[in-house]
């Protein structure tokens, strides 16, 4: 199977104090299980149906990888920290 391309869309922000602590936690435990951030932050442009909201996309090099990085006890704390302060949407597709 070829790299697997995460793209998490946050469909809504409640409560910015938990979406920093969240990021604090996220982004090395994302890294410590191999994953390799390509973008994040809000589209500088959207076209046809598209949301200018939060986008962060991850390159995994598989979708086990992938699945172990978001099962890992780090990436887990950062879930709990998070707490409901916002609504995402999480899409796995294959690199090309």
């Amino acid at each position: 199977m070829s790299k697997i391309i995460q793209v998490v869309i946050y469909k809504s922000i409640t409560d910015e104090n938990k979406l920093q602590q969240y990021a604090a936690i996220a982004g090395p435990a994302v890294k410590e299980a191999g994953g390799r951030f390509l973008a994040r932050g809000v589209p500088v442009a959207v076209k046809e149906e598209g949301e200018a909201t939060r986008t962060v996309v991850v390159e995994w090099d598989s979708m086990e990888a992938a699945e172990a990085g978001y099962n890992s006890d780090g990436y887990q704390a950062a879930i709990a920290a998070l707490d409901g302060g916002a609504v995402r949407e999480f899409r796995y597709i294959e690199a090309v």
